[in-house]
């Protein structure tokens, strides 16, 4: 299968002002790559890449007065098969998790372990460890919370999400990431894109997506809260500790998003990739 992904996004400013973009698909996906979703700049503008703590790829730039149009079209091959289940991965003790996991056992900006504590081990404590028990976290969540776009803010955490029981993609995430955290399993935020391929297509626009990653069994692997489902074709652009991480982009001055645009659709074979 083949999945033509990309984004069109338009920013406002008074002034120029740096900005940090998390836009480019992750290292890990680049063997799969068919054609590289390069980032263009309108206006033209110095474009400096480099790699984050977390090994995802960033691009600085300065946003000039006025403002400034970035788009990238990529297209890149995907098995086409659901995400596999490994129920019987089990989890690690923390004595034997390896170095680089450790820091996704801790608290975040958005995933208040020490908050949520007492209801991790009240809700799941007596559920047999392992797979499964990730798993029964993620029902919960996608049971507990109202999904809604109206239901966003950017300051929202966990607990929080938790204690509305409203939220978007993210909301879901770090819920989950925040539950698994107090079961001592390490627990990522991972976004990207993720398109309506072998689902009902979705009456809303397209957006980037956000899910996480469970380690189990001596490998990281995908939950998604949010739909709750083994899905086809997710692509991913970064991983963190929470939103905070992997945010699209991050400015630093005052500007305005006046156009967001994403597309991710399976080509068929009858299609020419444009």
């Amino acid at each position: 299968m083949q999945i033509r992904f990309g984004y069109e996004l338009v920013y406002g400013s008074q002034q120029p002002v740096p900005m940090i973009l998390m836009l480019e698909v992750h290292a890990s996906r680049t063997p799969d790559l068919l054609r590289h979703d390069l980032l263009t700049a309108v206006p033209a503008v110095p474009l400096d890449k480099y790699v984050d703590g977390f090994g995802n790829r960033c691009t600085r730039i300065v946003a000039p007065a006025g403002g400034i149009r970035l788009f990238a079209d990529g297209l890149i091959r995907d098995s086409g098969f659901p995400e596999p289940t490994f129920a019987y991965a089990q989890e690690h003790p923390v004595e034997s998790l390896p170095h680089d996991a450790l820091v996704y056992l801790l608290g975040s900006r958005y995933c208040e372990t020490e908050r949520l504590m007492g209801e991790a081990w009240r809700l799941f404590g007596n559920l047999p460890p392992g797979w499964t028990r990730v798993q029964a976290v993620c029902d919960f969540v996608h049971a507990h919370i109202e999904f809604g776009y109206h239901f966003a803010r950017p300051t929202k955490t966990a607990a929080e999400a938790y204690l509305e029981r409203q939220g978007v993609c993210r909301d879901y995430a770090h819920l989950a990431i925040a539950f698994l955290r107090c079961l001592n399993v390490p627990a990522r935020y991972c976004t990207g894109y993720l398109g309506d391929i072998g689902v009902p297509a979705a009456d809303a626009p397209m957006d980037f997506a956000g899910w996480l990653e469970a380690y189990l069994g001596g490998a990281w692997h995908t939950f998604d809260p949010r739909n709750n489902q083994r899905r086809i074709g997710r692509i991913l652009i970064a991983r963190g500790r929470d939103a905070a991480d992997v945010a699209i982009s991050t400015a630093f001055g005052p500007n305005t998003l006046e156009l967001f645009r994403v597309w991710t659709d399976e080509v068929r074979a009858f299609e020419p990739a444009q």
